[in-house]
């Protein structure tokens, strides 16, 4: 395959994801909402990140980024000059929650500040904007932080949609030096149109057509892969990418898009499972036990890819984003041993173990607090201590920043 672009490598430098402090098993959650337990398998989940109250989406992108800007010298985070986050959870409908981010990752100023909106796109978005900036070659050696950052504002009435629900941010410094994945510059192919697949058109839940969204994800890989092939010379999808990593709503919407995709290649029967256990599977580990981390969720799953041990050799990774609503693209990149070792460096999978067990009552006790999490008040009180028996079954808990309320709108922070 060919794919224009400059010699100069640019893409995602540094990568971490934050996936919150609770967790809560997809079969407690599933026989405590009454729900049909045969459709559980469909799910591919274990288990799915809780938020718990002093947990938002500003806490969230501020504790997935900070390793990553703390890793820097004072000279490389000065040369960090856009600073996006993406979001369905957004804390303004003027002020976007990235200037929060910023001010508790001590960013300098200047900066562009930014939010996205585009579902779970928004992310890609971001890091294809901040690419063609820092390859412009306007501002030689500048960085750029995309961070992907949402709450679950679900409950019973989003049915098999709430157990597949994730909590949680992913953090990306992009750059010149691409040590996690160096992107095929030219690379890519969209696809995207008008659909009310879901949305949120409250800060206090969400709706969804199920089988809506199902068709448009998968009309949307389609044509997103198609539009790729139109611009990459003698593409093959079953035989130039060495590893595939999608958007995850759940494991197994991933599995029928893979299915689709290498039926319409001519690829049929037990080849096409052995293909998923090798090239997609090590992606959707993080997924099946985070949920769908929305904009974030094509990121936690690359890190899954690299965390998995497989990626041992120079090898091209074929990327799947898609948000409803909808747009989507295809793009792809190449990830190495030096990937996984960055990536490694973020201690991610243990994180995960970390996050305290929670049971389906403790789930029901903060589920309504998370509902307020994002309605606009005058003046909310949050307070920690509330929360501490479920804090303290956390393990090797770091620093973390804290939501602690809101005065005269203006939310507020703390470390804990």
């Amino acid at each position: 395959m060919t794919a224009t672009g400059a010699e100069q490598a640019y893409g995602i430098e540094a990568l971490n994801v934050w996936c919150g402090l609770a967790r809560l098993t997809a079969a407690d959650l599933f026989a405590g909402r009454g729900l049909d337990p045969e459709r559980l398998d469909n799910l591919m989940m274990s288990e799915r990140s809780i938020g718990l109250p002093i947990e938002d989406p500003v806490t969230n992108a501020v504790n997935a980024a900070r390793p990553l800007i703390e890793a820097l010298s004072p000279e490389e985070r000065a040369r960090i000059e856009l600073v996006v986050t993406s979001t369905e959870s957004g804390v303004d409908y003027s002020k976007s929650l990235t200037s929060y981010v910023h001010k508790y990752l001590g960013l300098n100023r200047h900066c562009r500040l930014i939010e996205v909106k585009q579902a779970c796109f928004g992310a890609t978005a971001a890091v294809q904007t901040a690419v063609g900036y820092l390859a412009s070659g306007i501002s030689p050696g500048a960085k750029a932080l995309v961070i992907a950052t949402d709450v679950a504002v679900v409950d019973e009435k989003a049915e098999y949609s709430e157990p597949a629900a994730g909590h949680g941010a992913a953090a990306m410094l992009l750059s010149d030096r691409p040590r996690v994945l160096a992107m095929d510059l030219g690379a890519f192919g969209n696809y995207s149109y008008e659909t009310l697949d879901s949305a949120r058109p409250s800060p206090r839940f969400d709706i969804a057509d199920v089988d809506r969204s199902l068709f448009a994800y998968l009309d949307c890989l389609k044509n997103a892969y198609a539009d790729y092939a139109a611009r990459v010379t003698d593409v093959d999808f079953t035989r130039d990418f060495d590893h595939l990593v999608m958007h995850t709503p759940f494991a197994g919407l991933v599995k029928a898009g893979h299915r689709k995709m290498m039926r319409e290649q001519g690829v049929t029967g037990p080849r096409i499972d052995e293909d998923f256990a090798r090239r997609v599977a090590p992606s959707l580990i993080y997924p099946g036990s985070v949920g769908n981390l929305c904009s974030g969720s094509v990121y936690l799953a690359l890190a899954s890819l690299l965390d998995s041990g497989v990626v041992t050799a120079p090898s091209r990774v074929g990327l799947f984003s898609y948000g409803s609503g909808c747009s989507s693209e295809f793009f792809s990149g190449i990830v190495d041993e030096q990937s996984a070792a960055t990536v490694a460096e973020q201690g991610i999978g243990k994180r995960l173990e970390a996050r305290a067990r929670i049971t389906f009552d403790e789930y029901l006790a903060v589920l309504e607090h998370n509902l307020e999490c994002l309605v606009p008040v005058e003046n909310r009180t949050v307070d920690p201590a509330e929360w501490e028996p479920l804090l303290d079954r956390v393990g090797d808990r770091p620093e973390i920043l804290t939501f602690t309320g809101v005065k005269d709108y203006h939310r507020q922070y703390a470390w804990r």
